[in-house]
């Protein structure tokens, strides 16, 4: 009878790994003072009448731990790139030099760390609420099956299994959290 219900953990592994997987994403736009080619990931330039993103119209460089630099190859996209920068709210100024797009990144003062670290925070939870849906899914599902007949003791367990899924990865959620709040506030 035990073998006629069983939930799909498989499943709920990947959906709550993908939870993880989007806050890590979340994490990496965050501006930490440091440069990291990742924080242009998300910039998309107006090349040839399509929205593209910045890594696929030039070459994202990090010569340094405070500046990033960006080798446009078509000229005609420099000045929709060097736009595209400055519109997307990285608070990043970019200097010009041909070709070349240089973006100084500059030192976090305590009062932008201190708003940073919450939009982490934010991320965070977020993680953690759709890691709890994809727990409260199994559970329904868990609910369907004992109602078909599933046996009490089938139940527990899979509950347990559940929960223990739950746990490890509101775990990693927290661990991560701390970790990049940490790198947040590191002067």
């Amino acid at each position: 009878m035990a073998d006629d219900f069983e939930l799909d953990v498989d499943d709920l592994q990947r959906r709550m790994d993908g939870a993880m997987a989007a806050l890590r994403s979340e994490f990496v736009s965050l501006r930490t003072g440091r440069a990291s080619a990742s924080m242009l990931d998300n910039i998309m330039v107006d090349a040839y009448g399509a929205p593209t993103p910045l890594n696929q119209v030039g070459t994202v460089n990090v010569p340094e731990s405070r500046m990033i630099t960006v080798n446009i190859w078509d000229k005609q996209l420099v000045g929709k790139a060097e736009k595209a920068i400055r519109e997307s709210g990285l608070g990043i100024n970019p200097v010009m030099d041909g070709t070349i797009i240089r973006l100084p990144i500059p030192e976090l003062n305590e009062e932008r760390r201190r708003e940073l670290s919450k939009v982490a925070a934010q991320y965070a939870e977020s993680a953690r609420v759709a890691i709890r849906n994809v727990r409260r899914d199994g559970m329904d599902q868990l609910k369907k099956m004992k109602s078909d007949g599933m046996s009490e003791d089938d139940h527990k367990v899979w509950s347990d299994e559940v929960q223990s899924l739950t746990d490890t990865a509101i775990g990693a959620v927290d661990t991560a959290l701390e970790t990049k709040q940490a790198e947040i506030m590191q002067v």
